[in-house]
């Protein structure tokens, strides 16, 4: 039986709550290590803040990015499109914000029809839309929780539906929540972060796989953390290195029928995700640790997207996970 459109706002509305349990329980246990650390320090004199540093914030999860300080850049008003998407459809999962909002605009600035899934965070999926529009482009927001398969079809049917067909799936919607030491990862934490990063990934490909053919991709976002691990994202690490085998995996299994599968594995990028996760004192440093000091906009991750959807620039390409880490590492 299909799920009705008041089953999959409830669905959502569950998600989002134990998405908010998770986080609060961990702000709880932050602020507890914080007020210890203070208490420690107190007499030591205060460090001048980096220059380079962000607004101290923290977002209610999911996040919105509307909420952000700085907001994050997506425009990129230097990239020139030139058609190398012209004529084809792309679903984006997380596309409402971040690099997923400034994947869709690069791909409407390339000539293609963007379908949009998001959580619940309507008032960027509409604003990424406008966006999308602009650019002369159709663009379909399709709201919904990818934990679940059966939403995953839905949305796959959404989109062939609307806008005519499928040739690029785009999996990027993601949970992260840190934690000190794995004693601190609950069960509901752990199960939040599998489902979305792995179950939806999966579910998502899977859909889409019947409908894609010769010339079309499947792009995943990867990360920093599934290559060399974070010691504060055990449970994200894991399922970003999963998705990096994952994609390998996919790629030879859909390699005779033309349909090539890579990965994106970006370093730290100015989203909602990690100011909806880390205290406004990590958010503040946040990407200083990369080569170049700083985070990366999600315009300057998006390009990557649009080399490995176009065929006309990645048709031998098949299996790899493209770092965006800003420099050296280690």
């Amino acid at each position: 039986m299909a799920t009705t459109k008041k089953g999959r706002k409830t669905s959502t509305i569950a998600t989002v709550r134990r998405q908010r349990e998770v986080q609060s329980r961990r702000d709880r246990e932050d602020e507890k290590e914080k007020s210890s650390r203070q208490a420690a320090g107190r007499g030591a004199g205060s460090r001048k803040r980096s220059e380079d540093a962000l607004p101290p914030q923290h977002l209610v999860k999911p996040g919105l990015e509307s909420e952000l300080d700085p907001r994050p850049q997506f425009l990129a008003p230097t990239y020139a499109g030139s058609g190398k998407l012209q004529g084809m459809t792309a679903l984006i999962t997380g596309g409402d914000s971040g690099i997923g909002r400034a994947v869709a605009v690069l791909f409407a600035r390339e000539g293609a029809d963007v379908a949009i899934v998001y959580l619940s965070e309507d008032s960027d999926a509409q604003e990424t839309k406008d966006y999308v529009e602009a650019e002369g482009r159709r663009c379909v927001l399709i709201r919904g929780d990818v934990t679940e398969s059966e939403f995953c079809r839905n949305a796959v049917e959404q989109t062939i539906e609307q806008l005519g067909k499928l040739s690029v799936l785009v999996n990027n919607a993601a949970f992260q929540e840190h934690a000190a030491s794995i004693e601190d990862i609950t069960e509901d934490h752990f199960d939040l972060t599998l489902r979305t990063n792995l179950y939806g990934y999966f579910h998502m490909a899977k859909a889409a796989s019947p409908h894609l053919g010769s010339g079309d991709s499947i792009i995943n976002t990867g990360s920093e953390t599934g290559l060399f691990g974070n010691d504060r994202l055990l449970d994200y690490s894991m399922t970003k290195g999963g998705i990096h085998a994952f994609t390998m995996a996919l790629a030879a299994n859909l390699v005779k029928r033309g349909i090539r599968v890579n990965a994106v594995a970006p370093g730290p990028v100015w989203t909602p995700l990690n100011p909806a996760d880390q205290s406004p004192e990590r958010v503040s440093k946040f990407g200083q640790s990369s080569a170049m000091g700083r985070p990366a906009q999600p315009e300057e991750i998006a390009p990557a997207y649009v080399f490995l959807a176009a065929p006309c620039c990645s048709s031998y390409i098949s299996g790899a996970i493209l770092p965006v880490l800003g420099g050296p590492t280690g």
